[in-house]
């Protein structure tokens, strides 16, 4: 497919990857954000919508054909299509809050998939072992919360968003750890659990885009 030069000209060192987005209505909106902020690429891995499904087309309102999105990705091939140097970033769904907590299982945070559930219930009872002895295993990947209007596009950038009801699989928040990436807290005020993926996303990809813009005024100012 081939798309428009005004698009691929205003494109941003900004990609996005969809985890586990199951709703059409979410995805499509998403899409339309991404291609308004000017994202190069959105990356959806397996277990997410079909891009092309009729609901998800209808909601995109034409974004399919804005920005390049590459369908049914393993985890294991996303780095493939990132660019050098990717910083991988995690929508964060439980703020400071989960900094917190006393337990480090990824199920009392609710990061980790139903298609991780085996691999959880084994990484846990590992855990549990090694408590039994006395020797901690955190095996959960460490990921600095920052503040998302805080400066993180210094280096090409990938967002992960995770769908509301499964949530972010482990391999995003490895893949986040592997790249020196960090969890971005968008703050709600209390009582409010979290926002709609679709609103989360695009409040990050125009975050985004607002510094990338800003940095390049900044560049243009020194060099004249």
């Amino acid at each position: 497919m081939t798309f428009p030069a005004t698009q691929l000209r205003h494109s941003l060192p900004l990609l996005l990857i969809c985890d586990n987005l199951r709703d059409p209505g979410n995805l499509g909106t998403i899409l339309r954000s991404a291609a308004g902020a000017g994202c190069s690429k959105v990356l959806l891995t397996k277990g997410c919508v079909d891009a092309w499904e009729p609901k998800v087309l209808r909601a995109g309102m034409g974004a399919h054909f804005q920005v390049p999105i590459i369908n049914n990705l393993d985890w294991e091939t996303v780095p493939r299509y990132l660019p050098d140097d990717t910083r991988v970033y995690v929508a964060d769904n439980s703020g400071l809050h989960a900094q917190t907590q006393k337990s480090n299982k990824a199920s009392d945070h609710g990061w980790i998939c139903d298609q991780q559930l085996s691999k959880l219930h084994k990484y846990e009872e590992e855990e549990d072992e090694d408590l039994e002895t006395g020797a901690r295993k955190d095996w959960l990947p460490k990921l600095e919360v920052q503040s998302y209007d805080l400066d993180w596009t210094e280096a090409p950038a990938a967002v992960v968003i995770g769908g509301e009801t499964h949530g972010l699989s482990l391999e995003s928040l490895q893949l986040a750890e592997s790249t020196g990436g960090k969890r971005l807290l968008i703050p709600v005020v209390p009582g409010v659990d979290s926002l709609n993926s679709a609103m989360a996303a695009s409040i990050l990809l125009f975050e985004g885009r607002r510094q990338l813009r800003l940095r390049a005024e900044h560049l243009s100012r020194d060099r004249s």
